[in-house]
């Protein structure tokens, strides 16, 4: 085994996360199996394999920087349900 069922306890304890019997089990056999399926792939010679982040080549899809005129503090508040000299009012969320 790769984890032992005390390791899964300590961890659950970390996350505050209470599990019963059969659930340590459970949690127990799967991240025992994640781990030795990731022992398997550590195992396998990466040598000249380029990393890459996404599986199909990607282009940045943002759109060109460009000058815009500004919106002004008269034009953000002109929506606004509710505002007060440059402010805008909004209900109250703590009591």
């Amino acid at each position: 085994m790769k984890i032992t069922r005390a390791e899964v306890e300590h961890v659950a304890r970390l996350a505050r996360l209470e599990l019963s019997e059969p659930e340590l089990d459970t949690f127990t056999a799967q991240m025992d199996s994640i781990l030795s399926y990731v022992e398997k792939l550590n195992a396998l010679n990466t040598d000249g394999i380029t990393p890459t982040s996404h599986a199909v080549p990607m282009e940045n899809a943002f759109r060109p920087d460009r000058l815009a005129p500004v919106l002004g503090l008269d034009g953000a508040l002109a929506n606004a349900p509710r505002h007060a000299e440059s402010f805008f009012v909004v209900p109250k969320v703590i009591e």
